[in-house]
């Protein structure tokens, strides 16, 4: 065999290992874009039920009309959030008004016994749920998309190619690491 053919030959695995390795982060890319997806399904549908809830406990709440339109403005403004990090940011907040509004309610008995409110409250509480494990997924599967770029000699293929690392969800307010302490039974 001679030496076009060696050459010719480890062009071509060279030529296979870099198809092979782009299409991988390639892959891993369209999994972190449906992770994201998947987070911003459940954002919208805790961002539909949050002006529902507000217009059910408005009535029972009139001294509270402050804290109604903060979860207004914070839920219009983690609707209009751009990115991982400001809509981490913004959801906190969002997450934060929620929780003041169900410990006023607490304070209202009639309110606490309407069934709207019990189950706008466990569809949010099921929704919140549903965005912590698809921020999970997405943090998960993000990270293996950030190690595939980052590992030599894929690195190589990645900065070729323009692959940029993704964000991942964190919590940066210190704030945001205390669990709040609300009652979401509504029972007396």
């Amino acid at each position: 065999m001679s030496v076009f053919g060696i050459f010719l030959i480890v062009v071509v695995i060279l030529a296979f290992w870099v198809m092979l390795k782009y299409n991988s982060l390639v892959a891993l890319r369209n999994q972190v874009e449906n992770g994201w997806r998947q987070i911003d399904v459940q954002l919208k549908r805790r961002h539909d039920l949050i002006p529902n809830l507000v217009a059910t406990v408005k009535g029972y709440m009139e001294f509270e009309q402050d804290t109604l339109q903060k979860v207004i403005a914070a839920r219009n403004a983690a609707a209009g959030a751009q990115g991982v990090a400001d809509a981490a940011k913004k959801e906190g907040e969002l997450s934060g008004a929620l929780s003041r509004l169900f410990a006023l309610a607490e304070n209202y008995p009639t309110l606490k016994a309407n069934e709207n409110v019990k189950q706008l409250q466990e569809e949010l509480s099921s929704t919140e749920n549903k965005i912590g494990f698809a921020r999970q997924f997405y943090n998960d599967i993000a990270t293996k998309f950030n190690i595939a770029q980052q590992v030599f000699p894929a690195s190589i293929i990645a900065g070729m190619f323009g692959f940029q690392p993704r964000e991942l969800f964190e919590v940066t307010e210190p704030g945001e690491r205390n669990v709040p302490a609300v009652d979401l039974s509504l029972r007396k």
